[in-house]
């Protein structure tokens, strides 16, 4: 059974989640919904790639990732479909492929199917289902439109490295407030080497790194690398983002003694 995930900033107080899915069960009699997220801020492509980036690999291979954020086409923003690690993913080339993936896609096509009605603002529904029905009942990528070599790049800040001494920043909030930073653990190993650290972001100082949030006792803020390898920053049985006041974006230091 083919498994189709949808990943949007549509909310759920609109008709949209359930025109697209509608679209999508008729025109394939056995099909495998699945919601990725459809709590994206508006607009923020940013936020979709971290998510889709964090789950994707979770799915089988021939899985087909529909993206519904900032779907509408331009001279300069195609729609596309990918192929890429045994998956396929639709959406606008406006940047978010480049965000997901950390290497080339093995293929790229730039659709040219025709939408389904004459009303260009829900792309998604008239453009992006009909690529993966396509998909779906195992025809080829290629039939979908023309090749294409490269997608558009957008720069994600990246930590910087001075001696003994990290910058980096929370590039994600998670819904319980949780602050994801852009430091890796990988990076935290190889400039600490074992040495003896800080954490420093807005007034709080952590100078160790646990196994789980159980490990500080209940209300207290705690370091450990998430699941998906990073640094986040909580606290235990709490919010956070908004006990600490801190936003997206917002600096951290990890400085090691020399």
């Amino acid at each position: 059974m083919p498994i189709i995930t949808l990943t949007s900033d549509w909310g759920l107080r609109d008709h949209y989640l359930a025109s697209v899915k509608g679209k999508i069960l008729a025109n394939i009699q056995e099909v495998n919904i699945i919601d990725i997220s459809h709590q994206i801020s508006p607009f923020n492509i940013e936020h979709a790639a971290f998510v889709i980036k964090n789950c994707y690999q979770d799915f089988p291979e021939g899985s087909i990732h529909i993206i519904g954020v900032n779907t509408e086409e331009s001279d300069k923003d195609s729609h596309v479909v990918l192929y890429h690690h045994n998956q396929y993913f639709i959406g606008t080339d406006n940047g978010i492929f480049s965000m997901i993936f950390t290497d080339q896609p093995e293929k790229i096509v730039e659709l040219t199917i025709p939408q389904d009605t004459d009303f260009f603002t829900f792309s998604a529904r008239d453009r992006f289902v009909k690529a993966a029905v396509h998909l779906a009942n195992g025809n080829p990528i290629e039939e979908l439109g023309n090749p294409l070599k490269n997608i558009q790049t957008k720069m994600l800040f990246k930590p910087t490295v001075e001696e003994m001494l990290i910058k980096g920043m929370v590039i994600h909030i998670d819904g319980y407030e949780n602050l994801i930073t852009n430091i890796t653990k990988d990076l935290f190993d190889k400039v600490g080497n074992g040495k003896k650290f800080a954490i420093q972001l807005r007034g709080v100082q952590i100078r160790s790194i646990a196994q789980s949030y159980l490990d500080v006792p209940t209300g207290e803020t705690v370091a450990v690398f998430a699941s998906n390898g990073h640094l986040e920053i909580a606290i235990n049985q709490g919010n956070a983002g908004s006990l600490l006041g801190i936003a997206i974006n917002d600096a951290i230091r990890i400085e090691f003694e020399k």
